[in-house]
């Protein structure tokens, strides 16, 4: 049995399981987006709002950015850990998470930038202090870099804090200021979590099993690239050992390609369900799930985009953070802002019509729109430089 879609009917399956389909109004539950989504990554980037909050506040606007910290500090409803980067994540998703500490722990045994990781007594001293001091940041403790200084090179307490994250021993407690506070996991993560024993077999189908809910239409490599928690060929596995319950699907690229993939065989019952997307123009984070994977971005919405943070200036296409503005179910355009906290003003350094787009008043007045609201969100007053855009009016 195979399943064929069309661009549009592939377009409104990925905004719809992007949860963005509705208007970002209305009842406000902020764990069940995180756990609608997965998974929400954490960013250090102050633009405008932080990459995390910006993506929360897109699903519902009623969100506000110290509600996440609230939610962490409550501890027992979400933990922090690193799929392709560092994330929120449901804490029931824990148990899964066992193969992914022993993985951590391999890879980063192996790795140069842990070589001078601390011996595993002065580990313990700093576990020591926190049984004793309660949650600690970097910044209670002071050692410092010997030898020749590197690029990205850490303080020894940094190495070894970080390294007892990654491998499960120590978990984030809470933030403040966006400052990591670490604690004993066993007082993060509730004890019936801890006490719940998955094998690593089980720990793949879930994460299998997860990751393909929220693609709805993948391949092998986009499951393994949704957590990067596992490997291809178990992902592989799991695919012949579920082959029953799925089916082969087609779906049409923005440029009328063909692309290969799978769904469940229930997929082809819920087609009609799939929601129209609302009309609403919205100002997408660069690392938005929805734009996270940049090739199937490029096929389903023929929409090329790149984050130039990194990029030298002269040879930026764009600019150094640029959002992409979506609108229904295609994206319409990119704009460069910039908070000025000073002066509490969102300003609008550049914008571009995307090719093949008509912007109408209507749509200019839309973006303006959202703009408002995205600047009240970040704690801004007024928005400056909308010329760049509204000259068009």
């Amino acid at each position: 049995m195979k399943m064929i879609l069309s661009n549009k009917q592939m377009r409104h399956l990925w905004v719809a399981k992007n949860h963005l389909s509705k208007t970002p109004t209305g009842q406000f539950d902020l764990l069940d987006i995180i756990k609608k989504l997965g998974f929400v990554q954490l960013d250090t980037i102050l633009n405008v709002s932080r990459a995390h909050h910006h993506i929360l506040w897109s699903r519902n606007q009623n969100f506000r950015s110290h509600m996440l910290d609230d939610l962490l500090a409550e501890r027992g409803k979400i933990f922090e850990h690193f799929t392709h980067d560092a994330s929120i994540l449901p804490v029931e998703f824990y148990p899964m998470w066992q193969k992914q500490f022993k993985r951590k722990k391999t890879n980063l045994s192996a790795s140069n930038y842990y070589k001078s990781l601390p011996k595993p007594k002065e580990r313990a001293q700093m576990k020591a202090r926190i049984v004793d001091e309660g949650p600690l940041s970097t910044h209670a403790f002071d050692t410092k870099i010997t030898g020749q200084k590197q690029m990205w090179a850490r303080p020894p307490h940094k190495i070894a804090l970080d390294y007892m994250w990654y491998i499960g021993e120590l978990s984030t407690s809470h933030r403040h200021n966006f400052h990591k506070y670490y604690d004993l996991t066993e007082r993060v993560i509730p004890q019936q979590i801890l006490a719940t024993k998955m094998d690593e077999i089980s720990q793949i189908n879930a994460l299998c099993e997860h990751a393909f809910t929220r693609l709805g239409i993948a391949t092998h490599k986009q499951i393994r690239d949704f957590w990067e928690a596992c490997h291809i060929k178990e992902v592989k596995q799991w695919f012949e050992t579920n082959s029953n319950n799925l089916i082969e699907v087609e779906w049409h690229g923005a440029n009328g390609t063909l692309y290969q993939a799978f769904a469940h065989k229930n997929m082809i019952n819920s087609l009609d369900a799939i929601p129209k997307p609302s009309s609403r123009m919205r100002i997408l984070n660069p690392f938005d799930p929805m734009i996270r994977d940049r090739d199937r971005l490029k096929n389903i919405f023929g929409f090329e985009y790149k984050i130039e943070i990194f990029v030298p200036e002269k040879k930026r296409k764009y600019g150094y953070y640029v959002y992409p503005l979506f609108e229904a179910d295609k994206f319409v355009g990119r704009i460069e802002l910039k908070a000025n906290r000073k002066s509490k003003t969102l300003n609008v350094v550049n914008f571009w019509e995307e090719a093949g787009i008509r912007w109408s008043i209507n749509r200019y007045k839309k973006l303006e729109s959202e703009l408002q609201r995205f600047a009240a969100f970040a704690g801004l007053k007024t928005v400056d430089n909308l010329s760049l855009f509204t000259k068009n009016l």
